[in-house]
């Protein structure tokens, strides 16, 4: 569990450094909106995902299935942060500095998008292979 808990904060801290430093020159506070408010939306896309895929497993209790589901959307929000909030960030910046046209800024976003879902077509089955991994580990303890 401290291993997972390790991880999860080198995780976030990667996302946060590289989303700030993708931010550039924008004022530190409008910064630290942006990092949060990005977090918060990638965590609630995440539990939704998670809400999805849970139906096909069933708990023993619901103490067992929040502790599942905070350790996987904690570790899988922080992935999906990294994907695409330093992205995000960079964008914000460009519009920011007058840097980017119109034309390019639709695109960037639309390709953004677009990977964005497919990481989140292959993050239903792989969060669906990781509750059944705990599940399994879960039963051969229990044994």
């Amino acid at each position: 569990m401290a291993f997972i808990l390790i991880v999860t904060i080198a995780i976030y801290f990667i996302l946060i450094a590289w989303t700030w430093q993708s931010l550039g020159f924008i004022e530190k506070t409008k910064k630290v909106g942006i990092i949060l408010v990005g977090t918060i939306l990638t965590y609630l896309i995440t539990l939704t995902i998670f809400q999805t895929t849970k139906n096909q497993f069933t708990y023993e209790n619901i103490t067992m299935q929040k502790q599942v589901q905070n350790i996987i959307v904690a570790i899988f929000s922080g992935i999906n942060g990294i994907i695409i909030l330093p992205q995000i960030g960079k964008i914000i910046d460009k519009l920011k500095e007058n840097e980017i046209e119109k034309p390019i800024l639709v695109k960037r976003v639309v390709i953004l998008v677009i990977l964005f879902m497919l990481c989140l077509i292959f993050e239903i089955g792989y969060m669906k292979e990781t509750q059944e991994g705990i599940w399994k580990v879960y039963q051969a303890m229990k044994q």
